[in-house]
């Protein structure tokens, strides 16, 4: 799956990965539902360091499309917010 982090490019992550990636997904859902800002922070983070991590990155001149859009490190929980569906930012992993 291609995944583009906001203002950093993309990278494509196998799909077996996503259930760790989930369990990222979900710790954050629950510190947004709770409003902890810092755990927030700190779980977002470690999602996008992982989705690094994980991810093989695509050239920069590469215009593939994105299957999901992450926010960027600095993205408010406001921000983050809005991006979520039901599932959280990685829907059905």
């Amino acid at each position: 799956m291609i995944v583009r982090i906001m203002g950093e490019g993309q990278v494509e992550v196998a799909d077996s990965h996503f259930p760790e990636l989930d369990t990222l997904d979900d710790d954050l859902l629950a510190e947004m539902e709770s409003g902890d800002g810092p755990g927030f922070r700190t779980t977002l983070h470690a999602l996008l360091e992982k989705v690094r991590e994980l991810g093989e990155p695509l050239p920069v001149d590469s215009l593939e499309p994105s299957e999901l859009i992450l926010p960027s490190p600095d993205a408010t929980l406001e921000e983050v917010r809005e991006l979520l569906g039901e599932d959280g930012l990685i829907p059905g992993a």
